[in-house]
């Protein structure tokens, strides 16, 4: 009896070791597993990796970039920026002015330049230059831009073109960052200086938090969360604008719903030649024109201009800034906010104006006139 019962325990323990058996042998290693997690994850990075990286900028003169069909200096650090002349020889002239170009344009899209009348031109002996901005047109891209840099490549180019110790300057639209730069960094060099509609920081730590707040919920959603981007994960700048989950920044794909009624009047005058332009603006890629462009505008400036000091204390120059009371890309309570910091700037807010006022009949003649002589 005791042997039968010993010989079924063993029976039963058998089989029960069979099972378990056949149980541990149907599980993977943790070791194995944390691996294939690892390699997952890694995949995974380097597919978004990919996915967020920018292509590397067409630069012009490149073998597969465009060719240089304009102007160009060469900067200190190497860098070529291309340009235009307008007005009368520069020799000849009395009043030298640098216009900076906005948001997707290119050194043609000089409002100043373009729509000033010969009179003026020849009654003020008025020479301008436009040009590219870096990453613009035919100007090599700047991985390092600043608001700082854009001030210091006009000081740079004013110098090598010889216009003198003094100029004035103008900036339209996103092209007014440089303007502020300017007055930081080469107030010394300047005679006089124009903002046309300029672009706002919204994070520019001298405006109140519900002022700011309003005007960043006037933009169109998908314009607010591009520049959110841009202001806090600039990394990211590219993927955003670029992916087809969420629309990306209505300004870049030219909806036309973020003109006013008058700029909508403006731009159905605009001739093929100026369309054409915006080709030539992003040629050599829009990550180091556009993108780049929107980092530097809306990321952390090194200064904040509701701080600056009157560039002309004794009046022997002036600071003008127009905006649109109508102006459905940069809201005007803010432009009203700035002057009120800085009252030494003359502020001319036009009555149903949007942003594209720079653009209409006689605001050149009558833009340039103030800066350089102070006609209102």
């Amino acid at each position: 009896m005791a042997g039968g019962v010993n010989r079924k325990i063993s029976a039963a323990s058998a089989r029960a070791h069979t099972r378990r058996g056949k149980q541990s042998s149907s599980k993977i290693p943790s070791g194995i597993v944390t691996a294939m997690l690892a390699v997952l994850i890694v995949g995974i990075s380097a597919l978004a990796y990919q996915v967020i990286q920018p292509p590397p900028p067409k630069t012009c003169g490149s073998p597969d970039g465009p060719a240089v069909t304009a102007p160009r200096i060469k900067l200190r650090d190497g860098r070529h920026l291309a340009y235009k002349e307008h007005g009368v020889p520069k020799d000849n002239a009395k009043y030298k002015i640098f216009f900076v170009h906005g948001f997707d344009s290119c050194r043609h899209d000089s409002a100043v330049a373009n729509f000033l009348s010969p009179e003026v031109i020849e009654d003020l002996g008025v020479y301008i230059v436009s040009y590219d901005r870096a990453g613009y047109g035919e100007s090599d891209p700047n991985p390092n831009r600043t608001v700082k840099s854009d001030a210091l490549d006009i000081e740079e180019l004013a110098d090598q073109l010889g216009v003198g110790s003094k100029f004035y300057v103008i900036g339209y639209s996103m092209g007014g960052h440089p303007i502020w730069g300017c007055l930081k960094y080469i107030p010394h060099r300047l005679a006089g200086a124009g903002l046309l509609a300029p672009a706002v920081n919204y994070w520019w730590p001298g405006f109140p938090a519900n002022l700011s707040k309003e005007a960043y919920y006037q933009q169109l959603p998908q314009d607010q969360w591009a520049v959110r981007v841009a202001h806090y994960i600039p990394w990211l700048t590219y993927w955003w604008n670029t992916q087809k989950w969420f629309p990306p920044s209505a300004v870049i794909a030219h909806r036309m719903d973020i003109f006013s009624r008058r700029d909508v009047e403006v731009l159905s005058k605009w001739s093929p030649e100026e369309n054409n332009y915006l080709a030539l603006a992003r040629q050599q890629g829009e990550y180091e024109s556009l993108h780049r462009d929107m980092m530097v505008g809306f990321g952390t400036w090194e200064f904040d201009p509701l701080d600056l000091k009157n560039p002309f204390p004794n009046n022997e120059g002036s600071v003008h800034l127009w905006h649109g009371d109508e102006d459905r890309l940069v809201p005007v309570i803010l432009q009203r906010y700035i002057v009120q910091r800085l009252p030494w700037i003359h502020y001319h807010e036009l009555s149903g104006a949007g942003h594209m006022f720079p653009f209409a009949d006689g605001m050149s003649d009558t833009i340039v006139k103030a800066v350089l002589t102070g006609d209102k």
